[in-house]
C-alpha cells in the first residue's frame, strides 16, 4: 500500500513536470509564429546588437563612450509625469477647427512646434505648477558680459518660468560685479567661479566644459530641468512651461524660413565631428537657448564639450563651435520639443509677421568693444 502511494506521488510529480514542459514549449510556439525573435524573449529587452552600423548606431556607441551604456530604463531621474490639473480652473474650451494657420505647428517626427496661439497659458500653468519642478538657468558672465547680468535677471524674473522655483547658475570671472537682484520666493542665484578666458570663441566653447563639470559636481542635486541660456538677451514676453520638455530645441531666427537644408551654417568639413553632409538636416538650432531634463542636459553637454575635445585633437575647431555640435546631436538625437523663433529672436532684426510674440531677444552691441579679442 506505501509503495502504491509513492509510486502515485511520483507519478503525479512527473505529469505535473511533463505539463509545465508542454505549456512552456506551447507558448514559445505561440510566441514564435507571432513573427517575434527568441532572442527578444527576455524580461528586459536587450539594446539592438548584431544589425548593421548606421549612423544612429555610431551616435550611439560614442554617447555610450561618453556618458556610458544605458540600462533597459533609467531611474532616480525627474520626468514629466501625468498631464493633470485641479477642479474648478477656468479656460477658454479648445477648438478642433481654429488655430494658427500660417505656420506649421508640429515636426515631422511629431513633436510641438510651439508659437503663440498654439497652448493656453491657464492650463500649462495649472499642469505643469503641480509637478512643481526646480528648474535651473546657466548664463555666463565672462569679462564685459557681466553689464547684461542685470537685465537678463530683472526682466526674467518679470517673464521667465514665473510662480516656479528656478535657480540661476551664473558661471563669471567676475562675481563682484554681479548685481544685486530682488527675487520672487523660490529664486534664487547660485555663483561659479571660472577663469578669463583670450578669445570669445573659448568662451564659447569652455561653457560645455564648465558647465558639465558645474551639472555633475553641484546641479543635478539641485534641479530637474536645465536651460542653457546666452546673457546678451532681454525677456520681453512670457517664457513659461509650454517650453518644458525631454530635450527642448529653439529655431534659429535666421534659418526657420526660406532657407534649403543646405544652405544652413552646418560644420561641412568631414574632419570636424559635428560634420554633416549635404542633403541632410531638419531645422537650423540656436545655441544660446536650449533645454531639457537635468540628466539628457547632461548628456548632451558632456557630448558637445567631449566632441570639441576630439576636434581639437585634430586641429579642426567647429564653424560655430558648440552650436555645430548641438545641431549635429538633434539630427541624430531628435529633440521632443522645438519653439519657435519667438523663443530667441534678436534687436538686430525686424519682427516678421508670422513672430506674433517675442518672449527673449538678443540685444544690439558692439562685439568689438565687449568680445575679449575684438570680436574677430
Amino acid at each position: 500500500m506505501i509503495k502504491t502511494v509513492s509510486m502515485l506521488r511520483s507519478i503525479s510529480r512527473i505529469h505535473i513536470f511533463v505539463f509545465f514542459a508542454f505549456l512552456l514549449l506551447l507558448l514559445g510556439g505561440v510566441y514564435i509564429y507571432l513573427g517575434y525573435d527568441v532572442s527578444t524573449l527576455s524580461l528586459c529587452q536587450p539594446c539592438k546588437e548584431g544589425s548593421e552600423p548606421d549612423v544612429k548606431d555610431i551616435m550611439t556607441k560614442v554617447m555610450d563612450d561618453i556618458v556610458g551604456p544605458r540600462d533597459c530604463e533609467e531611474k532616480g531621474s525627474w520626468k514629466i509625469g501625468d498631464l493633470t490639473m485641479q477642479y474648478g480652473v477656468k479656460y477658454a474650451q479648445p477648438s478642433t477647427q481654429q488655430g494658427r494657420t500660417d505656420v506649421n505647428s508640429v515636426t515631422n517626427w511629431n513633436v510641438p512646434l510651439v508659437w503663440e496661439g498654439t497652448f493656453d497659458p491657464v492650463v500649462i500653468d495649472a499642469i505643469y505648477k503641480k509637478m512643481d519642478p526646480r528648474i535651473a538657468v546657466v548664463v555666463f558672465a565672462v569679462g564685459k558680459y557681466t553689464r547684461f547680468l542685470e537685465a537678463f535677471l530683472q526682466t526674467g524674473e518679470k517673464y521667465f518660468m514665473v510662480g516656479f522655483r528656478v535657480t540661476y547658475y551664473i558661471f563669471t570671472d567676475h562675481k563682484e560685479e554681479v548685481p544685486k537682484i530682488d527675487l520672487a520666493e523660490g529664486r534664487k542665484i547660485s555663483l561659479v567661479d571660472i577663469p578669463s578666458a583670450t578669445r570669445w570663441q573659448d568662451v564659447v566653447l569652455g561653457r560645455m566644459k564648465w558647465a558639465t563639470i558645474t551639472i555633475d559636481k553641484q546641479i543635478r542635486n539641485e534641479a530637474d530641468y536645465l536651460f542653457m541660456m546666452d546673457v546678451d538677451s532681454v525677456f520681453y514676453n512670457r517664457f513659461g512651461a509650454e517650453s518644458l520638455s525631454q530635450l527642448t530645441g529653439v529655431l534659429h531666427r535666421l534659418f526657420y524660413k526660406n532657407y534649403d537644408r543646405d544652405q544652413f551654417t552646418y560644420e561641412r568639413r568631414n574632419l570636424s565631428r559635428a560634420y554633416i553632409p549635404f542633403g541632410e538636416g531638419d531645422y537650423y538650432y540656436t545655441a544660446a537657448v536650449w533645454g531639457g531634463y537635468l540628466e539628457d542636459m547632461y548628456k548632451l553637454v558632456k557630448y558637445c564639450y567631449m566632441q570639441s575635445e576630439e576636434d581639437a585633437k585634430n586641429n579642426i575647431e567647429a564653424v560655430w563651435q558648440e552650436e555645430s555640435h548641438l545641431n549635429k546631436y538633434f539630427l541624430y538625437n531628435k529633440p521632443t520639443k522645438v519653439l519657435s523663433p519667438e523663443y530667441l529672436w534678436s534687436d538686430y532684426d525686424q519682427v516678421q509677421p508670422d513672430i506674433k510674440v517675442v518672449r527673449i531677444s538678443q540685444l544690439v552691441k558692439d562685439y568689438a568693444e565687449v568680445r575679449p579679442n575684438g570680436g574677430q
